[in-house]
């Protein structure tokens, strides 16, 4: 786990591996999507500036859809809601405003608004790709614990660390994975843990730690259970999908525009719902809108996402090959 890649020298500043690798797999989508739009007779431009906006809003719209369904976990200060680098995006949340926006953007525009979809589809899961290694190297999005060779070990004090030293009331969970002495945590006066605002104790930082605690955090008993790498599993299956969709675009997109973004709807929908049953993050959700309950919230969303993509789908090849 590397959450920062680096410093820059003489002014301290950090640059995230999250954000660094956000940038590289949108530079690398839009040069993919330029390629394609120049392929389709499209001014490269208009697809990019339609990536720009729609990645903007799809950073709005994940930090919203995050703060909607983690408030407790944001602090008392209203400005804590904007803290983005502090970590905190959910991809469905971005993807959905990004959606709305670009129908309304295209529309506006009078651009051809199925053809632009099916080219920005493409390139979103090629993004999503790289940002899913960035969630990695954060440290976040992971996994169910395991006993198989292919889980990974994160350090002490990440975020699967603290996950699995306290306990997890939103995903039913009373008692920790991982029962460590209370000496690890800050004390009060009265020998109890110094709680955060959502409950949780605030663990010591890995300098504050004594020698025999940094051995039992990093090689003793202490050490945090191997996960799956849900994050990797995430990133192989977008690129895997935006191979797949580009050999489909380049058969059906002068027939069928919008076939392409129609079936990448339900089938990253059953991807994510899939892939979401691995992970040990996000909360559960019982709400009146849900359609599984006890499943998290983006399973739920897959959900809407697969029904969205499968009207579509059929929609669309009801309709004459290459009508409007």
């Amino acid at each position: 786990m590397h959450p920062e890649l680096f410093k820059v020298p003489w002014i301290g500043l950090s640059v995230k591996s999250f954000g660094t690798m956000m940038v590289v797999g949108f530079l690398i989508a839009v040069f993919v999507m330029g390629r394609m739009a120049r392929r389709s007779g499209y001014k490269p431009e208009w697809i990019t500036n339609a990536a720009l906006y729609a990645m903007l809003m799809g950073i709005v719209g994940a930090r919203m859809f995050y703060v909607f369904h983690h408030h407790k976990q944001i602090g008392e200060n209203f400005f804590d809601v904007f803290a983005v680098w502090q970590g905190g995006l959910e991809f469905l949340g971005g993807v959905i405003l990004a959606i709305v926006f670009l129908v309304l953007y295209l529309q506006r525009k009078k651009f051809p608004m199925w053809e632009y979809l099916d080219i920005l589809a493409i390139g979103l899961m090629v993004g999503l790709g790289f940002g899913r290694i960035g969630c990695f190297l954060n440290g976040c999005c992971f996994g169910k614990v395991t006993d198989s060779a292919i889980g990974v070990r994160f350090p002490y004090d990440s975020f699967v660390y603290n996950s699995q030293v306290r306990p997890d009331l939103a995903r039913n969970r009373p008692e920790p994975r991982l029962k460590i002495d209370d000496d690890f945590f800050y004390l009060s006066a009265d020998g109890k843990r110094i709680l955060t605002a959502d409950g949780k104790g605030v663990l010591k930082p890995f300098d504050k730690l004594t020698e025999t605690q940094k051995q039992l955090v990093t090689t003793g008993a202490d050490r945090c259970l191997k996960v799956l790498p849900t994050q990797l599993y995430s990133s192989a299956g977008a690129f895997l999908l935006a191979g797949v969709m580009y050999l489909f675009w380049r058969k059906y997109a002068e027939r069928r525009p919008g076939l392409v973004v129609a079936t990448l709807l339900w089938s990253y929908g059953l991807m994510r719902f899939y892939l979401e049953s691995l992970r040990d993050d996000n909360p559960f959700e019982y709400a009146w809108w849900v359609i599984y309950k006890g499943g998290t919230i983006s399973q739920n969303v897959c959900l809407y996402l697969i029904i969205l993509g499968l009207f579509f789908t059929v929609f669309l090849l009801r309709k004459p090959a290459g009508s409007d």
